[in-house]
Formats: structure tokens, sequence, C-alpha cells
């Protein structure tokens, strides 16, 4: 199954399965209809990212059992909004991200040096 591009024009790979992330919970920062947040950045959790998401209303720390939703920590990696990691960035605390993972349409907010300068290896 082609889940499209990265943000290196190559395939893209899986972002997590455990936690199982991404808006159709099969591993992939990829989006649909569905997905107004486009959920595509490929991020590795920290704890000053939790605290900056959970400020703005969008607590990632917390398990929702009901909704499947086991809670992040730090160092696990996660399929995030763009504009969450963008607002991250301009506030000086995003999380590294995995670039191999991180869908193509993450371009259209997001500069591929910002990114890169955030970039983590090994990807998550």
């Amino acid at each position: 199954m082609n889940r499209g591009r990265n943000v290196l024009a190559t395939e893209l790979r899986s972002c997590c399965k455990d936690p199982m992330t991404g808006f159709f919970r099969d591993g992939y920062c990829r989006y649909g209809q569905e997905d107004l947040g486009l959920h595509t950045v490929c991020a590795r959790m920290t704890e000053e990212f939790l605290i900056f998401s959970k400020a703005r209303g969008n607590d990632l720390s917390t398990p929702v059992p009901e909704f499947g939703f086991p809670g992040l920590q730090p160092g696990q990696c996660w399929c995030l909004c763009v504009l969450r990691w963008k607002e991250a960035f301009e506030a000086g605390v995003a999380p590294p991200v995995c670039l191999e993972a991180c869908h193509v349409s993450v371009l259209e907010f997001v500069d591929l040096e910002d990114l890169q300068a955030n970039a983590i290896t090994p990807s998550c």
C-alpha cells in the first residue's frame, strides 16, 4: 500500500507502532479528508513539548482509555498536527522530528530547513 512520500521525497516510513500512532492508527503520519488537524509530523516527545501542548489545551500525557489513547511519555514518537509543531517551533520548544516519517504535505506549512535543524537520527 502506498502511503505517500515524506519530506525527503522518498517513501513515507512508519512513525511508531508502540504506541500506535497516526490519525488512522496505522503507525503512519498521513492524512485524509477526516483529519482536520493534519497529523503529519512524526516527532519524539520531550517533557518540554508535552508541558507546552498541555498548556495550549492538548494534553498528550494523560491517558484517555475510552479513545484508546495511552498517554505519551518523553522519548515516545507520535504523529503531531503540523500547526502544533510549527507553534512549538516558533516558541522554541519543538520536539525533534523523524524526517523519513513526516508526510510531504508538512512542507506546505514548515520549511524543510527548520525540520532538518530539528531532525533526529536514528529515526523513531
